[in-house]
């Protein structure tokens, strides 16, 4: 399974309307609270673990009109709490705030699922703070799934963007390229936004095209990743190339090329980071050749 993915929470949409449950819910005792710090997730403890609160440890903290319900985690009622006024870490008596891109391969899978999910409704409502389309201002709706605008009363959910990531082969090598701000030979595989009007294989097609020029046959799915670095779903291919010449057309990568099973084994050869859906295409590819 990939990182950050999962059915683990029980999201119970019928209890995002109920006010009256959802306000009992905040100040029960028997309900746990997620912290964000700015984009970082209170984690402590060895091994790492996400660090769930009881109301009484953040009452100082919490706003009940901004507490985002996220459903049911290990049958207990679970809130996300943005902590946005302090300028210095907080809640070092139990734990510190870390980036899950470096600590969510240490967490356990439910937990990593729950803070990923925290921290992407936590700046979402940070960035819809005014009415795309009237400029008034919005304020948070069932329980923090949605916002709605206080001028034309439009409601706004939460946005995911998706985006495809393709492990294009040829049979014995796989097609990877790499941005100039890459460490050096580090290689990833072919990723881009989907367009309006465009189907999933399409994208994928078009995508490897723009940025290498090679053209592709079959597109196959393979899995999914919510990322919520930058509020997109990560959904995966495997694809077989009808062509091999590369060419870089987009500007987007400033290398790209061709490698076989030996060469991604290599001694210095840097793979995408094995929280990410690119590296399980990457080590789908190693697989079958064994």
């Amino acid at each position: 399974m990939n990182i950050f993915a999962g059915a683990f929470v029980d999201r119970s949409s019928d209890l995002r309307k109920d006010s009256e449950w959802l306000e009992q819910a905040a100040a029960s005792s028997d309900s746990r609270f997620i912290l964000v710090w700015g984009d970082r997730c209170l984690v402590g403890g060895d091994p790492p673990h996400a660090i769930l609160l009881q109301r009484q440890q953040i009452v100082h903290y919490v706003n009940q009109e901004h507490l985002i319900f996220l459903g049911l985690f290990r049958n207990q009622p679970v809130f996300a709490v943005a902590i946005i006024t302090e300028q210095t870490s907080p809640f070092a008596g139990f734990g510190e705030f870390q980036d899950l891109r470096f600590i969510g391969m240490a967490l356990q899978h439910d937990e990593a699922n729950l803070a990923a999910h925290a921290r992407a409704l936590v700046l979402w409502h940070q960035s819809q703070v005014f009415c795309g389309v009237c400029g008034s201002q919005t304020k948070p709706d069932r329980g923090g799934n949605s916002r709605i605008c206080g001028g034309c009363s439009k409601t706004l959910f939460p946005r995911v963007d998706p985006a495809i990531i393709v492990l294009v082969t040829d049979g014995e090598r796989c097609l990877l390229g790499r941005k100039t701000n890459w460490p050096e030979r580090y290689y990833s595989t072919i990723a881009g936004f989907i367009e309006p009007g465009e189907s999933l294989e399409d994208g994928v097609r078009r995508e490897v095209f723009e940025e290498t020029c090679v053209r592709i046959g079959r597109v196959s799915y393979h899995s999914s990743q919510p990322w919520p670095f930058s509020a997109a779903l990560m959904l995966g291919f495997i694809a077989e190339a009808v062509s091999q010449h590369i060419k870089l057309n987009d500007g987007e990568l400033e290398d790209a090329r061709w490698f076989t099973r030996e060469e991604l084994s290599a001694d210095g050869m840097k793979l995408p980071f094995p929280i990410s859906i690119a590296r399980r295409l990457v080590d789908h590819f190693l697989q079958q050749g064994g």
